[in-house]
């Protein structure tokens, strides 16, 4: 009688493994996804469609041995305690296994820091502040956008090319904004020592007075404009700027701007012939990107953004990085990202063990007028593996750890 209790209870342990076994692998890996929906709505609204694009794919190819990836979203408003009040009950409530997103850089910092407390993973797919794999940054986040550095870097050899020795800049009194400018002028300092910065303006984020700021701008007289701002602000200056005619006869070198998100709403008000940072979509012949297009075009009927690019990307960083770990256990998870190689529309790029920071690029252009529309031109894709700092200056930048 023993031996037949003894027998039915292993079968039963058996069977009740068996069954826990097969609910985890029918199961789900939950994705928390933490962003400004609604104060950015033109970028991060194609980076939505870019993560559903890659969600459906991973799923349809089998998921992550044999679990769905599972979107759970929230809006912070643009807002760190918002995004920290969303990170908690994600993980309370809704038991996500990582976190994700973020797009301004001081809430960046915010779920950085939020990351490192509570012991779990999160990969920043957007804000571009140095802090988040710097100063800031920590073991359990990782970040896919190339930084406020390397996007700096990669404008700062065409800056020096145009040999102007009077600058100006304009940023958005934030954490990316201040990064951005401080960047720019000790490289460009460092490449042009002749070079004189005779004015700035930093206007507050989405609230630039642009008559005042163009006209400070064209009372100092430089020779060359730097800028930083960008959406509504970005038009603001734009069209302030064309009336009053700042842009006449001076080159100006601008982040973000050859991003469709900015451009296009400038239609045949888009600036010409200025150096950016951007995303061609519509020029853009490699495999990667063309199978992307494909897809991204079948799916929702329109063409992709930046937004949809880094949405995506950041997705298909977190199936490699989870199909690599096994799961989703985070001391797992983090042990994969170190040098975790992720084939993005890009092209391939890798999460540097150093810093986290993947080594996704950007295209590098100027902006002319096509059929009443702004597009970049003569541009070319720039490696982000080239413009990021040695392993040496990381350890001394990185002290979070």
């Amino acid at each position: 009688m023993r031996s037949l209790s003894a027998a039915l209870g292993a079968w039963i342990v058996a069977a009740l493994a068996l069954f826990a076994g097969g609910v985890h692998a029918q199961g789900v890996i939950k994705v928390g996804e933490i962003n400004s929906y609604k104060a950015q709505p033109a970028f991060l609204g194609p980076y939505r469609k870019g993560m559903e694009l890659a969600v459906a794919e991973v799923n349809a190819s089998g998921g992550i041995q044999g679990r769905k990836l599972e979107l759970v979203v929230r809006d912070d408003n643009g807002n760190p305690g918002d995004a920290v009040r969303a990170a908690e009950e994600l993980l309370a409530r809704e038991k996500v296994d990582v976190l994700m997103g973020s797009f301004l850089s001081h809430v960046g910092l915010a779920l950085t820091d939020f990351a490192r407390q509570k012991k779990v993973f999160f990969l920043a797919a957007e804000p571009l502040t140095d802090k988040i794999v710097w100063d800031n940054g920590n073991r359990y986040t990782f970040r896919l956008r190339a930084s406020t550095y390397m996007q700096v870097a990669m404008l700062v050899p065409e800056a020096a090319a145009l040999k102007k020795k009077r600058w100006a800049i304009v940023y958005p009194n934030y954490e990316y904004g201040q990064s951005a400018a401080a960047t720019f002028k000790k490289l460009l300092k460092a490449a042009q020592p002749d070079v004189e910065f005779v004015a700035e303006q930093a206007p507050p984020l989405g609230k630039v007075d642009a008559g005042s700021v163009v006209q400070a701008l064209a009372d100092a007289r430089p020779d060359a404009i730097f800028n930083v701002l960008f959406a509504a602000d970005l038009a603001r200056l734009v069209r302030e700027g064309n009336t009053r005619g700042l842009f006449k006869g001076r080159e100006v070198v601008s982040l973000l701007t050859g991003e469709p998100e900015y451009l296009d709403p400038l239609k045949g008000e888009a600036p010409v012939g200025w150096v950016v940072t951007g995303y061609p979509w519509y020029a853009i012949q490699t495999p990667e990107h063309q199978a992307f297009l494909k897809a991204y075009k079948e799916r929702f009927n329109d063409h992709p953004r930046l937004g949809s690019v880094v949405g995506y990307a950041a997705i298909q960083s977190l199936a490699a990085g989870l199909r690599k770990a096994g799961g989703s256990d985070t001391e797992k998870l983090i042990a994969a990202f170190k040098g975790l190689e992720v084939t993005s529309p890009f092209g391939p790029i890798r999460y540097r063990p150093e810093d986290h920071q993947s080594t996704m690029g950007t295209f590098v252009g100027r902006t002319r007028l096509q059929n009443g529309m702004g597009v970049m031109s003569d541009f070319r894709y720039l490696d982000g593996a080239r413009f990021q700092p040695s392993s040496d200056e990381v350890r001394r930048l990185r002290t979070a750890d």
